[in-house]
Order: structure tokens, then C-alpha cells, then sequence
């Protein structure tokens, strides 16, 4: 029902005595009116409908009266009494019953309002809140005890409503952060202190005069929760819009502690309590948006809220934890650590081979889609990790794996409609003619199971590999990479493999321009099938990234394997396309490296990306391959094609496909791109940038016509890049090429600012 401002009028009068003029306010679900007297005296008149049952209403009063005990009394409204001697007055208006209530004015500026707040100000609030906290200590009301959405201790439901979220970024930003939640708060919620809390104190219900908290409205949200719920609920709507919400929201934990003092458990879940408000918050703006909602209440702090889950999600947990620890004097997270005894132990148990990036070494603890968090509380943009193809621990694949694992995993000995599943879903990715999958754990073993699979098919044992390729670690793929038996320690080239000429624009006999640099390259193909055909040889394979990767990071001459093939197909050997390192979407241009070539390899070669970094890889052949292979000698893989793993290249095919992130990586490749040529405009030492989407090189000289390697000018670069955030890596035969192949959730922001800072680096050197 519509109450005019007449009849709110003739209600004041009848019910409480007043005689006021009434003037209509916005509300959230309440019916609001400002009530003002002769003298000038102001009240709040509240008009509930069926929907606040009287006992709830009931508690509202009850828990201001008990607050008008304390020391807090004139920071709440307190409630007028009507003719009857009570604070509710209950009418009826057609056929329906309502509640009215009055409650005085409080004078203040609504902290939505207030400019210029002061470190002051945010200790203030927590200090008020934790002194109402501790005056509620002994409240109780049974009516305080419901499942309501807006407790944070619910935040686990927002997950029903992410699917409202349009944007994908948003989207996956609130679904790990829900994660998170999951993981890190719910398994904990019934070891907190729990209590009666007014559950709203926003920033259009803190009222403030100079640095004092003057009063708190509206107790409409109060349930009873956790107790640390109110001060995250308050820390998170003081954290909007300001640019240190860290510092702001240590100020108000340290108001608090003084007033009610806090644990240390409840201060280290603080940070994913705040983002769980705030995904209650998205959600539910999303979930009404979807209800074509006018009310302007519910798109309040919509866009604050996002800025903030995004600011957010660049601050490392740790560094959160450690920061609201300090405020409370307890014992602090990070250390000065020097990793000397992980390091000693590491040396003693783990093979003395394996390496460690960096000078300064890295101890990462967390990821978070395209940012890594290390022990000492940084954050680092990832702009290398291609295996975490989708994001660190995104949450579509994180969850579809945790509920497979919970429930089966086996070998593949058994029938399971998952790998079929799988299966159909890759192969209709690929040319119709790639339709049998085998399913194996690496790249390395994909590969080894390729050439096995060649040489079966065409009884041959020769392979032709570019020179400074990498196939991955196992035996086989060790000799067919040149970029590891050259290398130190290597053990040189076998006589069954032969190296081709790195097809290189830049470094390679044929350049830029050159229309018919791709068929000049392959020509080195078809000299290498020359010389084997002189020893009554021919090639049981060529195999060949689709875009180079430790080669030097890259693309492929027009033309140069549709040549290439054709040689090797006129000397009965087989094509593979290796895409462990391109694949998935991640070139932008097309979902897989082959297609910018314009050929149908007989075999494809998948991995790193496939599983978002869990263990899978796969060989996808020909029937025609596939049969020759069924010799009778049983093909059987213990973990390959599990129902986990298959789970896992599952979601990640359906997150690349619902997220759009094949043109998302086009879009934010291309922008990376100009901006690093602006950056070879400017600085000599960069001679060349090349890629595709998000698969790029820059390549470093000393000096643009000698062309010499800028090697230790590169490494400095990748280390002071570390030190501002923005983890690189060096590729290429001469270790001479900037890598930068991140999770495809690395944005234009992203993007904007590692240009930033690498022209910061650049003018240091």
C-alpha cells in the first residue's frame, strides 16, 4: 500500500500525539518518512509490512533499549512511546497489518558524506563499534537467530547468484574470492564467538560529526553470528573508495581491540570476511539487476564494491593477516627470512638440478587467478605461468575437481562417461580428420607417445625437429630437443634426429618482408629428407611447435609448415603439431597454433594449459594412426585419462569457451604488443616484438646492427621487473628474448602497467 504523506500525518497525531509536518524518504524495504514538529524537533517514522515479523520488530526495540543503558545511549535512536505505552503501534489498511514506529533524530553527516576522513575517524569507528559490542555481550533475543543473506557467515549462498554476473572478469573475481571463503572462513565459523550484532554498520548508516561517530541507524540487518562479522562488515564499507584500504581498515581493528579486545583467529580471517561481504553485496546487485529492479537502493555500492574486491585481490591474505596482527600487538606473520635452511634441506633431498628463479628467491604460498602472493607479503603479477591457463585456482575448475575427487578416482580400466565426455568435447575443437584422443599426464610423455606412435605407423625411426627446440624430459623427448642436448651437459645429437633451421624472421637467413620466407625455410625440411633418402631412410616424423617457444618465442612464416608438411607427407612420414605451449585459445587469433598455418597436422600434441596445471596432457591422432597402433600390444596409462584429470580438462574447456577468453586474449595481447612497441621506439635495446595474443617475445640486443644479445641486460631487467611486482622470464637460444605468456585472465590494466614499469627499468640501466 502507498501511505501518503497525509495519512503518515493523521498517524503521528492519532497514534503518538504529534503534530508534524511529513516528508517521504527512501528506503530499502521499509516505508520511511521524516516527521518534523512547530519547534523543529525531528523524528524517523517507519512503516513495516507482514515481511518484518512482529517478534523481529520486537527485538529492534528491545536492543536499543538495552543499548540506552550504556555509555552509547545518544549514538541510537531511541524509540518514542505511542498512546498505548508502547513502541510499536500496529495498524491494518486493507485487510493487510502494518507496524508503525517512531524513532528520534539523530544529527550527524552520513559517512558516505564525509570528506577527508582521518586516521582518527577510522579508529573512532572501531573503537564505537567495539564498545557496542561489548555492551551487547549479555543481549539476547530469540528472534536474532535466522539464516538471512546478509550475514557474512552466509557468504557460501552468494554462489547461487554468480551466474547473474554478465562480466566475465567480475565474475571469476567473486567466484575465487567465494572459494577462498569456502576454503579458508566456513570450516572455522563455529570455532568464532559468536553474538547479537547490528550487522549494517554501512556507510549510509554511521553518522559522524568532525572525528566522532555520532550515531548508528537502523537495526533492521541485526542476527546473531559471528561476533569479528560486524567489525568486517563496517571495515568494508569504510575501505571503499579509499586508495590504502589496508591502513584504513588497520585503524578501525585497532579502535576495536581497544575497546573489545579480539583474537587472533578472528583478526587473520578478517580479510576473506570483508571480501565475502562484498560478494553478498555484487551478487545480490547482480541477482536484482537480473529482475529488471528499480530500486535504487540495491545498485548503492555496486560499483565501489567491485573496485574494491579488485583492489583487494591485489593484496596479498598474508600481508592482510600480518597488517591487522600489528594493530592488535599480536605476534606478527611475516618474517626476514632468508630461506637459508629450505634451502640447505632442499639441497640435501631434492636433485640438485632442478632450478630456482631469480637472485632474490621466491617462497610463492598463494595463487589468485593472474597474481601470485609470496611469504613476505607481495604481490606479483604473473605474466609467465602458461600451465595455470584459466587463472591460479580458478574457481569453475577448482570446485568441479574437489567434487570429482570427493567422489571417485580411477584408472581407466573401468567405463566412466567422463573421458568420453572429454574426449567429444577436445576433438570438436580440432579438424574432423584429429578424432582419437590418448590421454597421458605431460607434455613430455605426450610427445614420447607421439613419435612411438609414428614410427609404428610408418616403420621409420628418423626425425626432423627445428634447431633449439624443446620436446620436454623424457628420453625420446630429450633427443629430439636440441635446445637441451646442446646445451651444457647435454649429450649431443643422436644420428636419428636432424635439425632444421629455425624459421626466424629476425635472426634467420630470410627477414621481415620476405613473402616467401616460410617456403625458403621449409626448403631446409626437404634438404634433411634429401640427404635420408641417400641412406635408403626416410622421416618417420616431423614435429614442430606451432609457434616457437624456447626457440625464441616465435611465430611461424606464412606458409612455412604447409611446405614443410608437404615434403615430409611426400616421404610417407607423419606431421605433429606440438601445442603444449600455444594451444587453448591462448594466440587469440584461433584456438589452436596449426590454424594460423592453414594445415591439419596427422597428429596434435597437447599439455601445460590442458589442465590448468594439474597433471594431463594428450596425443590426438587419425583413425588411421589410431588403428595402426591397435597392433595388439595393450596401450595402458595408470593415471592418464583419469575421471579427475578429465574433470579438470573439462572445466577448463568450458571456462575458455563461457569466459570468452580466446578473444580476450587477442584483445589484451594486441594491446601488450603496441605498447611494447612504443617501448622498442623508445629504447634500442629492444629489436624486435613479435607474438600472437598472449604468447609474446621481446627480443634484447646490445646493439640493433650486430645484433649482439643483450644478456646481462635482460637479466637485470627480469629481476628489477620482479622487484616491482611483475614476475618475467628470459627465452630463446641466446637468452636474449623477454617471455611473457600469463594466465589468460591478465588484463589491460595489467598490461598498462608492466609497460609502465618495464620503461621505468629500461631508463635505469
Amino acid at each position: 500500500m502507498n501511505f501518503s504523506e497525509e495519512t503518515i500525518e493523521q498517524l503521528a497525531k492519532d497514534h503518538y500525539g504529534l503534530a508534524t509536518t511529513v516528508k517521504s524518504l527512501n528506503g530499502y524495504d521499509e516505508l520511511n518518512f521524516l516527521l518534523t514538529t512547530d519547534t523543529n524537533e525531528k523524528y524517523i517514522l517507519k512503516i513495516s509490512n507482514e515481511d518484518h515479523p512482529l517478534l523481529f520488530l520486537d527485538a529492534q526495540v528491545k536492543i536499543i533499549q538495552h543499548l540506552s543503558k550504556s555509555t552509547l545511549a545518544n549514538e541510537f535512536q531511541q524509540f518514542c512511546i505511542n498512546t498505548q505505552g508502547e513502541a510499536l503501534t500496529k495498524i491494518e489498511a486493507d485487510s493487510k497489518i502494518y507496524y508503525v514506529r517512531i524513532l528520534n533524530f539523530l544529527e550527524g553527516t552520513f559517512w558516505v558524506e564525509k570528506e577527508n576522513k582521518s586516521k582518527e575517524l577510522f579508529y573512532n569507528l572501531g573503537s564505537f563499534l567495539g564498545k557496542m559490542d561489548y555492551e551487547l555481550r549479555d543481549f539476547s533475543h530469540l528472534a536474532m537467530h535466522r539464516r538471512y543473506t546478509w550475514d557474512v557467515s552466509c557468504a557460501s549462498e552468494a554462489n547461487n547468484n554468480l551466474k547473474y554476473i554478465l562480466d566475465h572478469e567480475k565474475r571469476r573475481i567473486a567466484g575465487y574470492f567465494l572459494l577462498q571463503f569456502d576454503s579458508e572462513v566456513l570450516p572455522l565459523i563455529h570455532t568464532l564467538r559468536h553474538a547479537y550484532i547490528h550487522n549494517d554498520a554501512n556507510d549510509y548508516n554511521i553518522l559522524v560529526q568532525e572525528n566522532q561517530i555520532s550515531g548508528l541507524i537502523d537495526f533492521g540487518d541485526m542476527v546473531y553470528t559471528a561476533l569479528i562479522n560486524n567489525l568486517a562488515i563496517a571495515c568494508t564499507y569504510a575501505m571503499l573508495g579509499e586508495k590504502d584500504p589496508l591502513a584504513v581498515t588497520a585503524s578501525i581493528v585497532e579502535g576495536y581491540h581497544k575497546s573489545y579486545a579480539l583474537t587472533e583467529q578472528e583478526v587473520d580471517l578478517l580479510y576473506y570476511l570483508i571480501a565475502g561481504r562484498l560478494c553478498i553485496s555484487v551478487t545480490q546487485s547482480a541477482y536484482n539487476a537480473s529482475l529488471d529492479s528499480n530500486n535504487e537502493h540495491h545498485f548503492l555500492t555496486e560499483k565501489p564494491a567491485w573496485e574494491l574486491l579488485s583492489q583487494l585481490i591485489r593484496i596479498n591474505p598474508l600481508k592482510a593477516q600480518d597488517t591487522f596482527r600489528k594493530a592488535c600487538g599480536f605476534t606478527a606473520l611475516i618474517t626476514d627470512e632468508n630461506y637459508a635452511d629450505i634451502l640447505k634441506s632442499r639441497e640435501k633431498n631434492i636433485g640438485r638440478n632442478l632450478s630456482i628463479g631469480y637472485k632474490e628467491k621466491l617462497k610463492i604460498t598463494k595463487g589468485a587467478l593472474q597474481y601470485l602472493y609470496d611469504d613476505k607479503g607481495r604481490t606479483f603479477v604473473d605474466c609467465v605461468n602458461n600451465p595455470s591457463h584459466v587463472g591460479h585456482c580458478h574457481p569453475v575448475v577448482v570446485r568441479r575437481m574437489q567434487k570429482q575427487i570427493a567422489n571417485l578416482n580411477t584408472n581407466t580400466r573401468y567405463l566412466n562417461d567422463t573421458i568420453i565426455e572429454y574426449a567429444e568435447k577436445l576433438t570438436a575443437t580440432l579438424p574432423a580428420a584429429l578424432s582419437v584422443c590418448y590421454f597421458v599426464n605431460s607434455g613430455s610423455e605426450a610427445n614420447d607417445l607421439a613419435i612411438r606412435m609414428s614410427r609404428h605407423f610408418t616403420k621409420q625411426k628418423d626425425i626432423i625437429v627445428l634447431d633449439h627446440a624443446y620436446h620436454g624430459t623424457s628420453t625420446v623427448a630429450m633427443e629430439m630437443s636440441p635446445y637441451k642436448f646442446d646445451s651444457k651437459g647435454g649429450f649431443g645429437k643422436m644420428p636419428w634426429i636432424h635439425k632444421a633451421i629455425n624459421p626466424d624472421l629476425y635472426r634467420g637467413p630470410y627477414k621481415y618482408g620476405d613473402e616467401n620466407a616460410g617456403e625458403k625455410y621449409a626448403t631446409d625440411v626437404k634438404r634433411i629428407i634429401k640427404d635420408l633418402k641417400k641412406e635408403d631412410k626416410a622421416p618417420a616424423v616431423f614435429i614442430c611447435e606451432t609457434l616457437l617457444g624456447v626457440g625464441g618465442q616465435i611465430p611461424l612464416p606464412k606458409d612455412y609448415l604447409k611446405t614443410a608438411y608437404a615434403h615430409v607427407r611426400a616421404a610417407g612420414g607423419i606431421c605433429i603439431a606440438d601445442e603444449v605451449q600455444v594451444g587453448f585459445g591462448r594466440i587469440g587469433d584461433h584456438f589452436w597454433g596449426f590454424e594460423l598455418q592453414d594445415v591439419v597436422p596427422d597428429i596434435v600434441v597437447l599439455g601445460k594449459p590442458i589442465g590448468n596445471g594439474h597433471p594431463l596432457a594428450a596425443v590426438i591422432v587419425t583413425n588411421e594412426i589410431a588403428n595402426a597402433f591397435n597392433n595388439g600390444m595393450e596401450y595402458f596409462n595408470t593415471f592418464g585419462g583419469n575421471p579427475v584429470s578429465m574433470t579438470a580438462g573439462l572445466a577448463v574447456l568450458d571456462v575458455l569457451q563461457d569466459e570468452e577468453m580466446q578473444q580476450h586474449a587477442l584483445e589484451v595481447g594486441n594491446h601488450l604488443m603496441d605498447g611494447l612497441k612504443k617501448l622498442m621506439a623508445k629504447y634500442p635495446i629492444i629489436s624486435d616484438v613479435r607474438g600472437h595474443g598472449l604468447f609474446i617475445g621481446a627480443e634484447m640486443v646490445k646493439d640493433r646492427v650486430t645484433m649482439e644479445p643483450a644478456v646481462t641486460e635482460i637479466d637485470i631487467i627480469v629481476e628489477k621487473m620482479k622487484e616491482k611486482g611483475f614476475l618475467l622470464s628470459t627465452d630463446g637460444p641466446l637468452h636474449n628474448v623477454l617471455k611473457i605468456k600469463p594466465p589468460m585472465p591478465f588484463n589491460k590494466q595489467n598490461a598498462d602497467e608492466m609497460i609502465e614499469l618495464l620503461d621505468l627499468a629500461l631508463s635505469e640501466l
